[in-house]
């Protein structure tokens, strides 16, 4: 997501969040990452890690502040190559991480799309979209919990 354009960085703010929420006890193998506005970074912090939850904001026509929780086996999408990387997305990242590292590409992945409002230039989270990035760290961080208590192999990123 994008800082600089409202409800886009609602996925940046959860990182952010997240990191609060978690500074006094990090699970050990919990990575929390901003992979910005490509894929190439999410695919190679991905990399070797055991799941995967993906939060960032989307443009459907809902309701602004609508939550889409997404199974990892509904994503992924395959690039079509263009000239420029910030093309390369998130779900072309899954697509290219699942066939580039197979299975030390997550399986267990979750994707949180949040449905934005305004994506104007600013750095302000609309009333909807600021609600749902409570209720989405809420369930990341339930997740997180769940994961820790079963301290499965590998990190969580």
């Amino acid at each position: 997501g994008n800082l600089y354009r409202n409800d886009d960085g609602v996925g940046v703010r959860a990182v952010h969040q997240l990191r609060a929420d978690w500074a006094a006890s990090m699970p050990p193998g919990l990575r929390l990452f901003d992979a910005g506005t490509g894929g190439m970074e999410l695919m190679f912090q991905a990399r070797g890690a055991r799941g995967l939850v993906i939060i960032d904001a989307c443009r459907s026509g809902s309701s602004p502040g609508a939550i889409f929780r997404v199974p990892g086996s509904e994503i992924g999408s395959m690039h079509q190559p263009s000239y420029s990387l910030h093309d390369f997305r998130w779900d072309h990242a899954v697509h290219a991480g699942r066939r580039i590292f197979g299975a030390d590409f997550p399986s267990d992945l979750t994707v949180y799309l949040v449905e934005a409002g305004d994506l104007g230039l600013g750095n302000e989270l609309s009333a909807p979209v600021q609600q749902a990035l409570i209720e989405v760290c809420r369930q990341v961080n339930e997740h997180i919990r769940a994961w820790a208590a079963h301290a499965g192999t590998g990190p969580l990123a």
